[in-house]
């Protein structure tokens, strides 16, 4: 019979998992605590969750969604990385900390609803986030009016130009 926490911490993960744009289970066994408040902080200042969870509790909360490739990951000590807005963000933020620390390492991903290998973090943490696309996108967009918006007004201005010179040489005259 499962205990009421149990039963209510795996309430807790459905609903984190629902929500989440990206799920990162982590190993992080062999982190002093220095390291993972350090770790904490990091993850907290990009707005994600880390949460330590049982392996049993995470399969019982992904048991619609639970695949062979994220069941062979559920083992030995794990911690989830869930971000709701930013999918790459964790990705990111682990990338960062593992500069200085061999852990936390990616055992697997859980991003928009498909199961990526835990190696793939890397490539996710090299890719831009959401808002640094759309700045991309708007530059691409305002460089071709810029260029058109000097085209259109290249003309005009030669006008006024000829129109100032002409005036000047009246004025001189």
């Amino acid at each position: 019979m499962p205990s009421e926490k149990n039963i209510i911490k795996v309430k807790e993960l459905q609903d984190t998992f629902s929500k989440a744009s990206a799920v990162y289970f982590t190993e992080y066994h062999g982190l002093d605590v220095e390291n993972i408040t350090k770790l904490r902080s990091e993850f907290y200042k990009a707005e994600i969750d880390y949460k330590v969870a049982k392996n049993t509790l995470l399969k019982l909360a992904l048991d619609g969604n639970l695949n062979k490739d994220v069941e062979n990951i559920l083992h030995g000590s794990t911690a989830i990385a869930v971000s709701y807005d930013e999918p790459v963000a964790p990705a990111k933020v682990i990338k960062s900390f593992n500069k200085k620390n061999d852990l936390p390492k990616v055992k697997g991903i859980l991003f928009e609803g498909e199961f990526l290998a835990g190696e793939e973090f890397k490539r996710l943490a090299d890719m831009p986030s959401k808002d640094e696309m759309l700045a991309q996108l708007v530059a691409m967009f305002n460089s071709p009016l810029q260029k058109l918006v000097s085209t259109i007004s290249a003309p005009f201005s030669n006008v006024i130009g000829v129109l100032d010179s002409l005036k000047q040489q009246k004025s001189e005259s």
